[in-house]
Order: structure tokens, then C-alpha cells, then sequence
């Protein structure tokens, strides 16, 4: 079963590529007390993953940190060895922490594996993003197969907040024209409107 917002993360021993070396990391560890941003992706080096994927948390990374994001994490199927080398590639120090899942217990843990075996790939992850405050899943998106459209940084970022919804405001006025002309000076936009009709107090 797939992972699901309110659920605590899979406790899972991976390995972090840090500015010190490749450290052996808890994943409830690494998010204990502090909100992070969690992506994950099919491959490193692979075309999507980085020309897109990666590159546009890296570049967002001051924004996140601005919305008071602790941490930005990257994770994928790959041994360390692999992922060091794509952290150095992408000039990731600083920015986001690149966690190699080498056996895929993660993604497995995540209930998100990713049958990759058609491809000569073996089992990978699903590309998903979340937001993870103190070990528990606050906000998940997970991509369809072969997509990429609600897991990049700009999504998240542009939804008003951090894989949030989209802001919405409140405006309100008055009118003094029947409803039913209305649409002749706001046109299609009254469709979101919502009327309300004077109360008559003379015959309260």
C-alpha cells in the first residue's frame, strides 16, 4: 500500500551524500524536527531527472528555504558512488541532499517501486515530491507513469506555498444593478461569484 498523507515515514538506513563524504543516514533521523522537502526520481543521469527534475529544486532552493523549509532532499534507486558523482555534475552542495536507495528499500518501504525491468533498469522509484514535517507526510504528489508535471520544484512553488493549493482571495462589493446584468459588466467571472441578497427589515 502506497504511502499516504498523516503517515509516519518508513524508517530506512540510506546513504547521504554530504560536503563531509558519504554518510549512512536513518530516514526518521534525517527528518526528525525539521520540514523537508522530499523528491524522488528514477535515475540519476537520466534525461529528465537531469535536465529538469533535479535542477529546478536546486535552483529553488533559496525559495523553499524561505518558506521555511529545513531541508531539501533527493532520493533515488542508485549506489552512492553514483549519486556523488550527480551531486558534483549538479553543483547540489549547499542546496539539496542527495540520498542513494541503492536497494530500493525505500521505495518499497513507500509502497512507490517502480517496475523498471522492460527498460533494463531493474526496480526503480516513482517520481513523487513531499513535504515531511518531524517524520510525518504533510503533502504528497505523485507523478502518473512517464509524467512529469506535479512533483517539480516550480509546481510546488507556484501553487501558492510548498506543494500547497492555490492561493484563493476574498473580495467583496456591492452593487446596485439587478443580478441578471451583472455579466454585461463583469463577464464570465461571475460564474465564481457568490451572491448575497439584502435582507428585507421591513417585514422582519
Amino acid at each position: 500500500m502506497a504511502i499516504k498523507v498523516g503517515d509516519a515515514i518508513p524508517d530506512v538506513s540510506l546513504r547521504a551524500v554530504t560536503a563531509t563524504g558519504v554518510q549512512t543516514v536513518s530516514t526518521r533521523e534525517f527528518c526528525k524536527g525539521k520540514k523537508v522537502v522530499l523528491f524522488a526520481l528514477p535515475g540519476a543521469f537520466t534525461p529528465t531527472c537531469s535536465a529538469a527534475h533535479l535542477p529546478g529544486f536546486v535552483t529553488k532552493a533559496a525559495e523553499f528555504k524561505a518558506q521555511g523549509v529545513d531541508e531539501i532532499a533527493c532520493i533515488s534507486v542508485n549506489d552512492h558512488f553514483v549519486m556523488d558523482a550527480w551531486a558534483k555534475a549538479q553543483n547540489v552542495q549547499g542546496k539539496v541532499t542527495l540520498l542513494a536507495d541503492g536497494n530500493a528499500e525505500f521505495a518499497k518501504a513507500m509502497g512507490l517501486p517502480l517496475d523498471g525491468t522492460s527498460f533494463g533498469l531493474g526496480t526503480r522509484s516513482q517520481r513523487y515530491a513531499a513535504v515531511i514535517d518531524d517524520g510525518i507526510v504533510r503533502k504528497l504528489a505523485v507523478e502518473k507513469p512517464s509524467q512529469f508535471e506535479v512533483s517539480s520544484a516550480l509546481k510546488a512553488i507556484t501553487r501558492g506555498g510548498t506543494l500547497g493549493e492555490p492561493r484563493r482571495a476574498l473580495v467583496c462589493f456591492a452593487v446596485s444593478v439587478p443580478q441578471q446584468q451583472l455579466p454585461a459588466y463583469f463577464g464570465r467571472t461571475t460564474r465564481s461569484m457568490t451572491w448575497i441578497t439584502p435582507f428585507d427589515w421591513s417585514t422582519s
